[in-house]
């Protein structure tokens, strides 16, 4: 009985653990303001369902995505997330609203000091902020339950599948550059790992270890 319930609170489901509903997810980004988390010479273009340009090659995703994504990320409450790319914080304030705590890795320090600006802005305190390479994850606050992946991978980030937690989650867009599957990638009681290919998407390229220069 006792495992069980470690397993279902691992897994986030059921025993009175609290998931959002897909309603508090769309009520969530119908209320979030684009604006905020874009440069001044593209707020007009905030109502877009397209990713936008911010900078250093990177983009801010189209907005639908950004939820789905989320919502494949099947977080609940009390859930501990790593996030590789922090960019301009919109995903971030996902995150940051349904999970208990999140560690949001990003390689440029321009974009984690204004994600960071702007989150503290709307409340968020529990969000951690470390610039640096994605590739290495964030292990010393690992494991995760969940890990979200806001680039695409040229080859499996190994390290990161190594810091995701016994029924972990991850979403991960995975592929060459032209296309790429938005992979949710599983991870067992006994540290298998099982994947399922969600749709195709085109993200920019994982910076460091796992991009396709470097696959």
């Amino acid at each position: 009985m006792v495992g069980d319930w470690i397993l279902a609170i691992a897994w986030g489901v059921t025993m009175g653990v609290k998931k959002p509903t897909e309603e508090e997810y769309r009520d969530f980004f119908r209320k979030l303001d684009r604006k905020r988390f874009l440069p001044e010479a593209i707020k007009g273009a905030a109502h877009l369902d397209a990713p936008l340009i911010i900078g250093h090659g990177q983009t801010i995703s189209q907005p639908t995505l950004v939820l789905e994504m989320t919502m494949l990320l099947d977080m609940y409450e009390g859930c501990k997330v790593l996030e590789i790319g922090t960019g301009s914080g919109y995903q971030t304030a996902f995150l940051a609203q349904f999970a208990d705590e999140v560690y949001t890795v990003e390689v440029y320090e321009e974009f984690s000091r204004n994600a960071e600006t702007v989150l503290t802005e709307m409340g968020y305190d529990n969000v951690h902020y470390l610039v640096g390479n994605g590739s290495e994850g964030w292990p010393e606050h690992a494991p995760y339950e969940r890990i979200m992946v806001t680039a695409a991978a040229g080859k499996m980030p190994d390290k990161l599948i190594e810091q995701l937690a016994p029924w972990g989650r991850m979403v991960l867009p995975y592929g060459p550059p032209s296309v790429q599957e938005l992979l949710v990638i599983t991870k067992d009681e006994h540290g298998n790992i099982h994947q399922k290919t969600h749709e195709l998407v085109r993200f920019v390229e994982f910076v460091g270890e796992y991009g396709w220069h470097e696959s």
